[in-house]
């Protein structure tokens, strides 16, 4: 139990440089921050003074003495005004701070994102990623803003107070200060309980996003199977486990103020019975300990225990927010993909492509490439086919430097793909996959994206080559309309063919074509073959196809299985050597 609270410890105090580092560039305006907490605390201070110096008056005179008290009173009334105006300085102050530091985090958050290897992306939840970017980091916000503003403000206030009582009398501040360590013990004992609670509530409710994110992205899919009870059933399962301790965590940090609450009156209550049986003590004293005096001790003794209770509450939030941060860091701090800093941009390719004794595999005990050999000439057309999980995809993923062989290389044209800018590299490819992607914008927006500067004819053109622009035509307002994220309110064939334009738009080199017409019908898909033939003319592609009626007029035919290459050549002799591929290619058109 000891080693994993210290383990626990030493990850909260991990956390807490990072977040420094965050803040720091905003340095100046903290010290402002803290400039302003002092002089609101100062001035607030000095006002109990004012008011016991008005009490002593009237009760030395016998009488209101307006020519005295109005004189206090307009000092009190300044110093009140003064106070508020740069307590409300202090909040912008802090909220600018505060949001400034949020913005930099999301976008340092988001930068890595797009540079984080595909293997982490595949092997988290996204929902889990999109909760550490939004969820967490308003979370940290809310934490770190109430930390600006009552942290510095309570602990100067706890500093002041000291001061202020110990120019009046510090025999009994000293009451006050040891009282004090009950509350900082007290604090301690709840705030090392509540960090774990904390993080795992974070965690959970990751989980529970990512869940919600599957479920409403396969809506179609859970009720075509009828999978509405078990997905019900595993999200209360979730939720159950993220109320439990959510409970836990709000719980520990419920009591902290309470008990708080409980210290300080005592502290108060040692104040004012210490206070009186000075007061009457001194009376006749040469140095006695007035009412004004008195009353403005119980006033400092009640500032100065009223911190503790609002530090107490910022001391949870703080262990939640800092839980959160390091969720939050955790993803920033993964590693990147190699830097491809000071590496030469990829010249235009002829399109010859080989692989030398590559090794791959994404999981160590599960082996997929191993001592792959390949060689493709410039402007050949090259099918895949093969069984699923043969690595076909993976193939592509490898020429595309979505992931980097483990052993091997790879070149186009004679040059390693590892030695050149990933920018340059996948500039010479074009791809079309089977899972569409468009983004939240207009009909042009995703064609162009290819080609950001392209003209309106080019694009109606590459819409004219991919068979879309019959259907582009026919929405509300033609190329400018609206479609929403991935696509919304198109068909799945419209999606593809969009994406379909958007390759013919660019026409790089080297194409791959993953499955590009699965979800095309019968008629739009021959019309599109013979565009795909125009495409290819003199440049090197790629072809992963299960109808192997689309791959006929391959000039290679790589049959894979258990990612290795067991067949090779054209559709005609493999038909003729009556192996693997003519076993696939029958099955296919058996009567």
């Amino acid at each position: 139990m000891k080693k994993q609270n210290d383990k626990k410890n030493a990850a909260r105090r991990g956390t807490l440089p990072k977040v420094w580092r965050a803040i720091r560039r905003y340095r100046l305006l903290l010290i402002l921050s803290l400039i302003l907490a002092a002089l609101t605390v100062a001035l607030s201070l000095y006002i109990p003074v004012l008011v016991g110096d008005a009490i002593d008056e009237i009760i030395d005179a016998g009488r209101v003495n307006f020519d005295k008290i109005i004189p206090i009173l307009t000092t009190v009334g300044v110093c009140a005004a003064v106070a508020a105006l740069a307590q409300w300085l202090m909040n912008a102050i802090n909220n600018k701070i505060t949001f400034h530091v949020v913005r930099d985090m999301r976008a340092e958050a988001f930068r890595k994102i797009e540079k984080l290897p595909l293997k982490y992306i595949d092997g988290h939840p996204h929902g889990d990623i999109v909760s550490r970017v939004i969820s967490d980091v308003d979370t940290f916000a809310d934490g770190l803003l109430m930390g600006f503003t009552q942290l510095f403000t309570g602990v100067i206030t706890i500093l002041g107070t000291l001061l202020f009582m110990l120019t009046i009398r510090p025999s009994i501040t000293l009451v006050v200060v040891v009282i004090t360590p009950v509350s900082l013990l007290v604090a301690r004992f709840i705030a090392n309980r509540t960090y774990s609670m904390f993080r795992l509530q974070s965690s959970t409710r990751g989980e529970q996003t990512a869940l919600i994110d599957e479920m409403v992205e396969n809506q179609k899919i859970v009720r075509a199977f009828g999978h509405e009870d078990e997905a019900i059933a595993q999200f209360d399962e979730i939720n159950g486990r993220l109320e439990h301790c959510s409970l836990r965590a709000i719980f520990f940090s419920s009591i902290t103020n309470p008990s708080i609450r409980f210290v300080n009156s005592l502290v108060y209550a040692a104040v004012g019975i210490t206070g009186a049986l000075m007061a009457l003590a001194t009376f006749t004293s040469p140095n006695p300990f007035t009412v004004g005096q008195l009353s403005a001790f119980l006033s400092y003794a009640n500032q100065y225990t009223k911190p503790f209770n609002e530090i107490s509450g910022v001391i949870t939030e703080l262990q939640n927010a800092l839980a959160c941060a390091a969720r939050l860091f955790d993803l920033i701090e993964e590693p990147s993909v190699p830097s491809d800093e000071g590496k030469p941009e990829m010249e235009t390719p002829r399109g010859a492509i080989t692989m030398e004794h590559v090794t791959f595999s994404y999981t160590p005990e599960r082996k997929l490439f191993e001592d792959f050999s390949l060689s493709i000439k410039p402007g050949q057309k090259v099918a895949i086919v093969g069984p699923t999980g043969c690595g076909k995809t993976t193939l592509i993923n490898l020429l595309m430097r979505f992931y980097d062989v483990q052993g091997g290389r790879i070149c186009v044209d004679g040059t390693d793909i590892r030695d050149v800018t990933y920018d340059s590299l996948r500039r010479s490819f074009g791809m079309v996959l089977q899972d569409t992607w468009l983004k939240a914008g207009t009909v042009r927006d995703n064609i162009a994206m290819a080609k950001p500067d392209a003209t309106d004819e080019e694009v109606i053109a590459a819409a004219k080559a991919a068979h879309a622009h019959s259907f582009i035509k026919r929405l509300p307002k033609g190329y400018e309309t609206p479609i929403g994220e991935d696509g919304g309110g198109l068909s799945q064939g419209q999606r593809q063919l969009l994406c379909i334009a958007r390759v013919m738009l660019c026409l790089p080199p080297i194409l791959i074509l993953d499955e590009a017409t699965s979800s095309i019908d019968t008629r739009t898909e021959i019309r599109i073959q013979k565009a795909f033939d125009r495409m290819t003319e003199g440049r090197t592609s790629f072809i992963v196809a299960h109808r192997l009626s689309t791959i006929r007029e391959a000039d290679i035919i790589l049959v894979m299985k258990d990612g290795s290459i067991i067949e090779q050549g054209n559709h005609r002799e493999l038909l003729a050597r009556n192996g693997f591929y003519a076993q696939l290619y029958h099955s296919q058109f058996a009567q």
